[in-house]
């Protein structure tokens, strides 16, 4: 039983071989997916992602944990563990799951960073004139001792 090609089916393997990776070098498949955005869902929220000892994080300096699934993507989109990153804080779109918990995280390249994404609000308790001039209105959620006082008669 021969078990080694004949000379002209080698000579055949190895030009089939040279032409495919000569026609491969033409694709520009390759070149375009290293250089495209990635999309993210509509429900993704922007935060800076700290994680302090997995599965504990920081969004945004508020406590928050990873759900046990939870999946970490790099910038290259290639999965990164959690343990790897304590310590840093990065720039990712989130999503949580239904118990409000982390579920998929997207680490953010720079020009992914310059999207506009809901997340990253600054929160200011400063109340400006303009505003201080308005009537207080009581919206459901105001505490009883903040409620708009009226006259007695």
């Amino acid at each position: 039983m021969n078990r080694c090609f004949s000379r002209s089916t080698r000579l055949f393997l190895r030009t089939l071989i040279l032409v495919l990776v000569w026609l491969a070098s033409f694709s520009p498949g390759w070149a375009t997916a290293q250089t495209q955005q990635r999309q993210f869902p509509a429900a993704a929220r922007r935060g800076a992602l700290q994680v302090t000892q997995p599965p504990e994080v920081l969004i945004n300096g508020t406590p928050a944990r990873l759900s046990p699934g939870a999946r970490i993507r790099g910038s290259n989109n290639l999965l990164v563990m959690s343990a790897s990153l304590v310590g840093m804080t990065v720039l990712v779109n989130y999503l949580r799951d239904t118990q409000g918990l982390i579920h998929e995280v997207w680490i953010l390249s720079a020009a992914e960073a310059q999207e506009p994404r809901a997340g990253m609000e600054p929160l200011t308790n400063i109340v400006f004139g303009s505003d201080a001039d308005k009537p207080k209105t009581d919206d459901g959620k105001t505490p009883f001792n903040q409620l708009p006082k009226y006259p007695t008669q």
